[in-house]
């Protein structure tokens, strides 16, 4: 028998990009959208186009938005993925011929390309982008805390070839409000989690995040596209430390 897939997709204001996703997991045996909240057309763009819709609001986190989408769909094998997403038909050709003979790990993990600015990026820390999408949900959830969360899986992890496209930021002004949204998260987890920053890791980490963005990673080779994509890793990286510091400031003031 053929294995049954379950598509899920969390989403919120989502309109412009939510179609192309859907159309790239049609293949699969439920196609499942868990919205947010949205103030847009997402949930009736979702409906039109076969998608089961379930609303899941206010907005709990990823990862628990995640793992609710898990459990809420038909099927134990999940592919998951986002609204600015989509399956290739290399990939959904390779996970076709897997499900058709049983799939023998608990989890598989797809290489992600992205498209900025103008070009797919397959260098820099962008690239392969390994990310475990298609798992069976009785071994694998999703984990996480506030930014960065993935599926961990008990049993072993297998490899496609085929890719998973992303895109990630429509302009640079997008991928610089990205930058400060994550960063803010990332530090609040880093304090929380007791880990501290200094003048030595704010002026080295970034150093290095672009030398081996752009030298070590190829970067250099993708034109305008690799100097700013390593560029703003070092930025991020940067910024991600100094929010940490800030943190751990306020924490010293006298009250």
């Amino acid at each position: 028998m053929v294995t049954p897939i379950s598509a899920v997709i969390i989403a919120q204001n989502e309109e412009a990009k939510l179609q192309a996703a859907l159309e790239s997991v049609a293949f699969c045996d439920e196609v499942l959208v868990v919205d947010s909240g949205s103030s847009d057309a997402t949930r009736d763009v979702a409906a039109r186009a076969g998608a089961r819709v379930i609303l899941n609001a206010p907005w709990p986190g990823f990862v628990a938005q995640r793992n609710f989408a898990v459990e809420a769909a038909r099927h134990d094998y999940i592919l998951a993925i986002d609204a600015d997403e989509r399956a290739t038909p290399e990939l959904r050709a390779e996970i076709e011929a897997l499900r058709a003979r049983g799939f023998e790990h608990a989890g598989y993990r797809i290489p992600r390309v992205a498209f900025y600015m103008g070009r797919w990026i397959r260098a820099t820390d962008w690239y392969p982008d390994p990310q475990t999408r298609l798992f069976d949900r009785r071994r694998g959830r999703w984990h996480g805390a506030l930014v960065h969360e993935s599926v961990r899986v008990e049993g072993s992890l297998g490899r496609l070839r085929g890719e998973m496209t992303h895109l990630p930021y429509d302009d640079v002004s997008a991928h610089l409000r990205k930058i400060d949204s994550y960063t803010t998260l990332w530090a609040r987890q880093a304090h929380d989690a007791g880990r501290r920053t200094g003048l030595v890791d704010m002026t080295g980490a970034p150093l290095w995040a672009f030398f081996r963005n752009y030298v070590i990673r190829g970067g250099l080779g993708l034109g305008g596209a690799g100097l700013t994509i390593s560029t703003l890793n070092a930025y991020y990286t940067f910024v991600k430390l100094a929010k940490l510091a800030e943190l751990a400031e306020r924490d010293s003031r006298p009250r």
